[in-house]
């Protein structure tokens, strides 16, 4: 995994990534300017990635972001090697696959990451399923006998970590202690926001205490009317508002 990867600083906005889930390139490129200098990362997903392909992965880097490229790949293992050596060719500092595309698939991602010394991560259960829709697509385990398998799947096929909610992260903690083994947690929501369609969620400072590693946030930072006071204000007691 890439230095670039390990914390080191002791702000905890080095460890929020801001989802530019939007739907337009000029709104993502006005986030990014409202945002450069903070130290957080970006997320770009399959709308926004869908508007530019790689072309912004560059483009933000240059605004001196650490880049997720959120695709969730999941296909045949020569289909993932082959689509994972252009993006992370393109300079994305981290990478997500489905861990339900099996070992063979996600040990094949990872060597290609490694290469470019980009960080790959396996999606275990996505953060909008609850138990009652895990049974639904016929998985009898529950939640977080699903998640913790995936996990351990994923740790055996090389990945630097997983995406799972901040919930199930003071398990994975007991099972994955080492410090260098990612826990990227989506369904961050400040204290007094919606959930919208994430059914498993929790606020910034519980996710950190928890051991998240890096919290993923969106529509609470980039639907706000000042992000940048937003991203400031989610550890209060750690960083101060921004100035009026």
């Amino acid at each position: 995994m890439s230095p670039q990867h390990n914390q080191t600083s002791n702000d905890p906005i080095s460890q929020v990534i801001v989802a530019l889930d939007v739907d337009s390139v000029a709104r993502a490129r006005e986030l990014a300017q409202l945002l450069r200098g903070t130290g957080c990362w970006l997320k770009i997903g399959l709308e926004l990635y869908a508007l530019s392909g790689v072309s912004l992965i560059d483009e933000f880097k240059n605004l001196g972001f650490n880049i997720f490229l959120d695709l969730k790949l999941h296909d045949i293992p020569t289909t993932v090697e082959r689509a994972l050596r252009v993006l992370a060719g393109a300079g994305a500092d981290m990478i997500n696959v489905h861990c339900l595309g099996g070992y063979e698939m996600m040990a094949r991602a990872a060597d290609v990451c490694h290469e470019k010394g980009t960080a790959l991560i396996g999606v275990t259960v996505l953060t909008s399923m609850n138990q009652q829709q895990l049974e639904s697509i016929g998985v009898p385990r529950n939640v977080d006998d699903q998640v913790s398998c995936l996990a351990h799947l994923a740790c055996r096929a090389g990945l630097d970590g997983i995406v799972a909610s901040a919930q199930e992260v003071p398990m994975l903690r007991k099972q994955f202690d080492q410090k260098d083994f990612l826990l990227v947690t989506p369904g961050i929501r400040p204290v007094g926001s919606a959930a919208h369609d994430q059914a498993r969620v929790l606020t910034p400072k519980a996710a950190l205490e928890a051991g998240s590693s890096y919290l993923v946030i969106g529509r609470p930072i980039t639907k706000a009317e000042e992000p940048l006071r937003v991203l400031r204000g989610l550890f209060p007691a750690v960083i101060p508002p921004a100035p009026a």
